[in-house]
């Protein structure tokens, strides 16, 4: 038996350690792989490892000794689940792991959009403080979070970890999701999502992409928020109507974005959000503490030695 990881360098540039795989069988780690070098990697594996790299059902049909994917993420949708059930090939993820670290950057983005710490911090080693007039200055309004709304779309573990961290800042919560919940902590109330957008302060998204949810967030439930509303995503890019997020901050309708996924990844350089007035994003790294990189590659170790063990766990359909 082989274990074939066929782009491991984002899990793992070098501050982990790969060894724990060797317990089950000889393992071969590629860092990236091409598309066109796909085949002739995975070719002698009977387990793979795959985090972005695509495994249609062309390639999962030419691989006869496949027995097991592990995808090192949550979502699934680069391997073709179908194709590989028809094979007996058991897929399974990782789920739930980067929890604390993705609603870390949600708030991040949050304190950034509210606070410009580094707009200021900038300004100052620039020497704008040393010129000021005032011993003070601020160059972008500055927003207390007490008090204001929260609207988080997706109230599955994550939602319901920003929801209280909102709660901690003193803020008021609503929540949208596909199936309402039953009792809510006290502070946190369910809408419909005509409401979660028009009385958010902040609207944070935390749902996944299906093609109900793809762009969402578009031109008219942008018209419904407030002028001075942030919009925070950190869970899939094409949730976004990109071109309508842009126009709405360029007219100043939307007041800004703090964004950690796009709908392209790495994006084209033509992409309307990148120059977007008020937009500030950074790439796709809420998942990446450490921490929560150290309890994907546990939780994909233990999935292969439950599937060893006839017992395979976090199984995709």
């Amino acid at each position: 038996m082989k274990i074939v990881v066929l782009d491991g360098y984002t899990l793992n540039p070098g501050d982990l350690s790969w060894k724990e795989l060797e317990q089950f069988a000889p393992v071969e780690i590629f860092d990236r792989t091409p598309a066109g070098n796909l085949m002739r990697r995975a070719e002698s594996a009977e387990i793979l490892l795959t985090n972005k790299t695509v495994l249609d059902a062309a390639a999962i049909s030419a691989l006869p000794r496949l027995r097991y994917i592990g995808v090192l993420a949550t979502g699934y949708n680069v391997v073709d689940v179908r194709a590989a059930k028809e094979r007996g090939i058991v897929v399974s993820n990782v789920p739930a792991y980067g929890i604390d670290s993705v609603a870390q950057m949600c708030f991040a983005h949050i304190l950034n959009l509210t606070n410009r710490v580094a707009d200021h911090a900038t300004g100052v080693e620039r020497g704008d403080w040393c010129e000021a007039d005032d011993f003070c200055y601020w160059r972008h309004p500055l927003m207390e979070l007490t008090g204001k709304t929260m609207s988080i779309i997706g109230y599955g573990a994550l939602g319901q970890a920003v929801a209280r961290l909102a709660q901690a800042f003193g803020m008021r919560v609503l929540i949208h999701t596909r199936t309402p919940p039953g009792e809510l902590p006290e502070g946190v109330f369910h809408v419909d999502l005509d409401q979660a957008f028009a009385e958010a302060d902040i609207l944070s998204l935390h749902c996944p992409l299906t093609e109900k949810t793809a762009k969402m967030v578009d031109a008219v439930r942008l018209s419904r928020m407030k002028p001075t509303a942030f919009l925070i995503n950190t869970s899939r890019g094409p949730l976004l109507d990109e071109e309508a997020v842009a126009a709405a901050l360029n007219t100043g309708s939307l007041a800004g974005a703090g964004l950690d996924v796009l709908a392209a990844e790495p994006p084209e350089r033509g992409n309307p959000l990148l120059h977007a007035k008020n937009c500030f994003i950074t790439p796709h790294i809420a998942w990446a503490t450490r921490e929560a990189r150290a309890r994907l590659f546990a939780i994909a170790a233990g999935n292969i030695q439950a599937f060893l063990q006839g017992r395979p766990r976090n199984v995709v359909t």
